[in-house]
């Protein structure tokens, strides 16, 4: 009979292709990854694996294996959820992810105010500029900058998140700003991995790649560089207002909105911990709302209100 465990062996080294990156997920180390294999391999008679110059390749059989260790993680992911539904009492770990731009500026502050009202639940932040899963558990509450937050969750649209231009005054130079003529000025942009954004492709087209004079692949790094007097920037309005130095020079910018969304899974909506935590940030960041729609140039009351 074949363990579970022994599933989700060939499950990682699938994923991963290598038997360090399996011991990486399974928080073993390399050894013990390569002698469970063999002896795998051994009491099946047959291979798993084939040995690459691409790493560890899935046989016929390995493949078959790998397609039940998707379904039963799924099934323990769902039997999961459900014994975690049941739980009355606002009590235990939430862990919650976020990017780096919002919980800076935005979110540590609501998350300070949710501990005060519910120091029995222990929040587990997870940082991370790429949307984690929350079906697979890797978060239960997700607080995102999306226009499409995820089909099979559930949760609220809690604001529109407002852009505009900002930049010391000093840095035009003794020029009046002109919002028709952007090419005048030195910019701060995105790098590669923030192209996708509108904010980054209004500015390709408006002010051109050769006025673009730094680039860095963080929007909080943006918000810093015009701090600096680099150049002039395209940013969220919370941020541009919560960052010393910089003036909003133009905006909102209606065709830069995105959208603040609180979403959770359906099977764990209705956990105390969830609900509470859902209830009470998204009551809290709505008294914020007029900041992250850029209408406040300062927060709107403090930490402790």
């Amino acid at each position: 009979m074949i363990a579970w465990d022994d599933f989700r062996l060939v499950q990682a080294i699938a994923t991963t292709r290598s038997l360090a990156g399996a011991a990486d997920i399974l928080g073993i180390n390399h050894s013990t990854v390569f002698r469970r294999l063999g002896a795998l391999e051994a009491s099946l008679g047959t291979r798993i694996f084939e040995r690459a110059r691409s790493g560890y390749l899935p046989t016929a059989t390995g493949e078959e294996m790998v397609r039940l260790a998707d379904r039963m993680s799924e099934d323990i992911l769902s039997v999961e959820r459900h014994i975690t539904g049941r739980d009355l009492r606002p009590s235990g770990e939430l862990r919650v992810t976020t990017n780096d731009t919002l919980l800076i500026h935005l979110m540590t502050p609501v998350f300070a105010s949710f501990r005060r009202a519910f120091p029995e639940i222990r929040l587990d932040v997870v940082v991370s500029n790429q949307s984690l899963s929350l079906s697979k558990r890797d978060a239960d509450v997700a607080i995102r900058a999306s226009e499409r937050p995820g089909d099979t969750l559930v949760g609220r649209r809690i604001a529109g998140i407002a852009w505009g231009l900002y930049g010391r005054m000093d840095a035009l130079s003794g020029s009046a700003f002109d919002p028709t003529d952007l090419r005048r000025h030195d910019w701060v942009g995105f790098a590669d991995n923030l192209t996708s954004l509108r904010a980054a492709k209004w500015l390709r087209e408006r002010a051109g790649e050769d006025r673009v004079v730094y680039k860095v692949n963080s929007v909080l790094g943006l918000a810093e560089a015009a701090a600096a007097g680099i150049g002039l920037a395209v940013l969220p309005c919370f941020i541009g207002a919560a960052t010393p130095g910089l003036s909003r020079l133009a905006g909102p910018l209606a065709d830069m909105e995105a959208s603040l969304w609180l979403v959770t899974h359906p099977d764990i909506k209705g956990t105390a911990r969830v609900r509470s935590f859902m209830d009470h940030i998204g009551r809290e960041l709505s008294r914020r709302r007029g900041l992250i729609e850029g209408k406040e140039e300062a927060p709107a009351g403090t930490p402790g209100d």
